[in-house]
Order: structure tokens, then sequence, then C-alpha cells
């Protein structure tokens, strides 16, 4: 039984919204974020990386303070205001071609410790740690953790009746997409929506393993204040079929000191090898990997007797690649740190990667096959972990439309 809980939320004012949401600043060059923080001085960029001009100079301490210090202000300049009762929204992005559409709602922290809320990725502490300290010095969150739920007519049609209605903010961004955003603030569509999702056994996380990872811990080290908004943390819930998942590429800085001729020969144990030449070409199907090496590309199938009777994570294309190639030909142990490795998500064209290795920094490429919502869900319900990067999960959430505060 999945627990979901509507919230006090704080957003952008009318007239403002286009130009305070804002991508993640990750996703930002350092160019690129210059240029919006002079430009547009209601971007939430402001509030989320105020320090920008020194930050490496100014202590994670300072850096969150001004973070809760520049959100004050945009409240206190009505550039952000707080709903006056706790309500749900229903939320759409419409980009190339793509409609995702999903339900904004408290998530709760007891769901998760207890695997109601179930998990296919690890996490790295340090970076648990990290934001739960952010969480801690701001008091407030404006990243959803993105999860999944079993697809539902009844919620389907509610969906699509609520968004006949009038929403409450309706704008377009400059990577041309489209968002709109319904306020779900009756007590019997409130009632109605935390009764269904009762009936939902189970949620899994598709994006934001350490969002609630942090949120998690931060409940332990603040619930004996009797907080309640630490019960639970925001989430952005949509149902499984409504997801795109793109795989991860890699790309690999050198050979480990094997000849071209060496290493195909050594791919060859586990793999039928086909050269494309200068046919540019992607995995159609699972156990099906590309690489592009030597100004070449080649297909590579994995041979049917290595899969027939491995396990749920031995089968999944990610491990299967690091399992048979990347550790054992290539000598890289450790996905996360290692810098002889890169990744591309599978968005990108391929041709990103072909000029990557022609330009000589990198000197094969590996394409993958995507994992679908099945894969993950069996994976998250036996308690296994994917390796890192081995899905690149699509929609994305924009910083500063719906904030939770803590």
């Amino acid at each position: 039984m999945a627990k979901i809980k509507p919230f006090k939320a704080v957003r952008p004012a009318p007239d403002k919204v286009a130009l305070v949401t804002c991508r993640t600043y990750d996703d930002y060059s350092s160019a690129e974020l210059a240029a919006w923080l002079d430009f547009n001085p209601y971007s939430f960029l402001h509030v989320i990386h105020p320090a920008y001009a020194n930050a490496q100079k100014v202590s994670l301490e300072k850096r969150f303070k001004a973070v809760a210090n520049k959100y004050q202000d945009f409240k206190h300049d009505q550039i952000l205001i707080e709903e006056e009762h706790p309500v749900f929204y229903l939320y759409e992005i419409q980009s190339k071609g793509q409609t995702f559409t999903g339900i904004i709602a408290g998530t709760s922290v007891k769901d998760y410790q207890n695997n109601v809320i179930k998990k296919h990725e690890d996490t790295l502490q340090y970076r648990v740690e990290l934001f739960k300290d952010y969480l801690h010095q701001t008091n407030f969150n404006t990243e959803p953790v993105l999860i999944t739920y079993p697809d539902s007519v009844e919620i389907n049609t509610f969906i699509a009746l609520r968004k006949k209605s009038k929403p409450v903010y309706e704008y377009s961004t400059t990577n041309k997409e489209k968002h709109t955003l319904w306020k779900i603030d009756t007590q019997s569509e409130v009632d109605w929506l935390q009764e269904h999702f009762e009936n939902i056994p189970n949620l899994y996380i598709a994006d934001g393993h350490h969002r609630s990872a942090s949120a998690e811990l931060l409940y332990e080290q603040d619930k004996h204040l009797g907080n309640e908004n630490l019960n639970y943390f925001m989430s952005f819930l949509i149902a499984e079929s409504n997801v795109k998942i793109y795989e991860f590429n890699r790309l690999i800085r050198d050979l480990n000191g094997l000849s071209k001729d060496t290493f195909i020969k050594k791919l060859s144990e586990h793999f039928v090898i086909v050269a494309k030449d200068q046919e540019i070409w992607k995995p159609q199907n699972k156990f099906e990997f590309g690489m592009y090496l030597d100004g070449s590309f080649y297909a590579l199938f994995y041979k049917k007797e290595n899969h027939q009777q491995a396990s749920i994570l031995d089968n999944l294309d990610a491990q299967i690649l690091y399992d048979k190639v990347l550790f054992p030909l290539l000598g890289i142990e450790d996905l996360r740190n290692d810098e002889r490795i890169d990744y591309i998500p599978g968005k990108q064209s391929i041709s990103v990667i072909k000029d990557l290795i022609d330009e000589g920094e990198f000197e094969v490429g590996f394409m993958l096959y995507p994992s679908d919502i099945n894969e993950i869900k069996a994976l998250a319900d036996n308690n296994l972990i994917m390796p890192p990067k081995s899905t690149y999960i699509e929609p994305k959430f924009r910083s500063g439309l719906v904030v939770y505060e803590l």
C-alpha cells in the first residue's frame, strides 16, 4: 500500500513562471550558466547556485546558507508564492513528440524504508550525505524523485478528465518544451487519489535514488523535532508505460595496452562480431552491442550459450559489457570513478561518439540497447542493483516549478 500526501507547495508567480523555472544547473555549461544568471534576474538558478562566480572559494556551509537566503529573497519579492492549502498537482511535459504526464505528491519515507518504494540503483554515501546537509541547511527541495506506478485505467481516466480543466500554468521554454500544471485541491479529488494509490502494492524509483536516500537520512537525523514534512519527500508519480528509458553508451580512452587485433580476438570469445565498416550501427535488440573502433563500426552479438542459464542481473546488457569486456579486457573496475571511461546518454546521436573517437580523445566506444521497465522492476523486486550509468530516464523536472519546504 503506497501512501501519498498533498503538501503546501511554493511555486512561481503566474506571470513569472517561464522566467523562473530552469533545468538543473548541472545541465548548463559554464558559459550558458553565466549568461542565464546575467540575463535573467528571475531565474531559479540564482537560488540554487548563488555563489557561481566564486563557488570554489566558498565553503559548502556558506553556499548552502546563501541558497537559503536567496530562496527567502525570492519569496519576499513574491517571485515565489506559497499555496494556502495542501494540494496535489497534475503536471505535463510535451517535448519533441513525447508527452509525459504525472502527479506531484509527497511520498512516504516509511514506504521507502519498508521497500514499498523500490530501488534499482546503488548510491554513493558521500553524495547522500552532501544532499542531506543541503536539505538541512536550505529547508527546501525542488527536485522531485521520479517514481513509476503500474498503469491504471482509473487513474488514466482521472488524468484525462482533469486535463480538461483550466491549468495553473501553461508555458513554453527555450528548449522547445511545453509545460502545463493543474492544481488538484478539492477534498474529494485528494481522497480519491490517496485511496487509489493505497491499492498499489509497490512504487518504483526511476530517477532520484540519491535524493530519496538523502530524505531518509535527514528524517533519521531530525525526526525527534516532530516535523511532519520530514516524513515525506516530493515525488513525480508517472505511469510506468509513460517513462522513456535510454541507455548510457560507453567511451573508453585506450585499449589497456592491447592491439586492435588482439582486442577483437578476445572479444570473439563471447561475441559474434560483424564488421559494419562506415555504416552507423546501433543495437536493435537485447544482447546486441555496437562498437566503434579505429574508424569502423562493428555489431557484437552476445553468444546465446552465455545467457541461457544466467541470472536477471547477469543478463543485463550493461552488466554483460562490464563482466566480459570493460573489466577483464580493458581493466576498468570502478565504473563511477575511473577516468578512462565516460558516458553519453542514448538520446544523443551516435555521431557524437564517432566524432570523439575520431578526434583522438577516446579509442573505442560501445553502444547498448536500452533496458525496459520490466527489467528494472525485476531487478528491484529481487533487491538487485544495476551497474552505474545503466539508464538515462525521462522526463526531467524543471527546478523552481514546485518547491517542497521542510
